[in-house]
């Protein structure tokens, strides 16, 4: 299997990414020690769009690292996605929407070439797990996690790309449990990536 990792974390002063560079660490250890291929673009640093390119269409599943930043990934991942993402359409990750001027009665979306391969998010929150999945909750009024990233699961579902179960961190700046953490995301990993460690 290759592995493809996205590190979205951009620095903060009040998020410094020590946890969201951790649990990047943890996969690629888990990955390499069960045989397998690794690669690890990190937003903080330069990266080149065909290389980028290059890496989703290497890559079995992509595994997306992200510190959730006001509701979302953070700009510098958005900037990523503007760029790579949008180089892809000329066929490399998608055939355009999927639809053609002689052929506009296609489905949207429906234009992916990557469709044997999946995606995983794992998501670092400072909201608590009890904000979600719960009617009573005031900002996000019972939706999932899962329900909050609909656009970044749509992006991939763009690309024909089928999704892994989501890995989420609770309550990380206010009472953080990052110990537990880990060993949840190790646990979560060979779970879903089927690793042999």
């Amino acid at each position: 299997m290759n592995l493809f990792i996205i590190n979205t974390h951009h620095y903060y002063p009040f998020s410094e990414g020590k946890l969201n560079a951790a649990l990047v660490d943890i996969a690629r250890e888990e990955a390499e020690a069960a045989g397998h291929q690794v690669q690890i673009t990190t937003m903080q640093d330069s990266y080149d769009v065909e290389g980028e390119m290059a890496k989703h269409e290497w890559a079995d599943v992509i595994l997306l690292q992200v510190p959730v930043n006001w509701m979302g990934v953070p700009w510098s991942f958005k900037k990523y996605m503007d760029e790579v993402y949008t180089a892809g359409m000329s066929g490399r990750l998608c055939e355009g929407d999927g639809r053609h001027r002689d052929q506009p009665e296609k489905q949207y979306g429906s234009g992916g070439v990557l469709g044997e391969k999946r995606y995983m998010l794992s998501l670092t929150f400072n909201a608590p797990r009890e904000a979600f999945n719960d009617p009573e909750q005031f900002l996000f009024q019972g939706r999932s996690v899962d329900d909050l990233f609909f656009p970044t699961h749509m992006n991939f579902r763009f690309f024909g790309m089928k999704p892994l179960q989501t890995f989420v961190c609770y309550d990380v700046l206010k009472n953080p449990d990052t110990e537990n953490d880990k060993v949840r995301f190790r646990k979560h990993l060979r779970e879903q990536l089927a690793l042999q460690g």
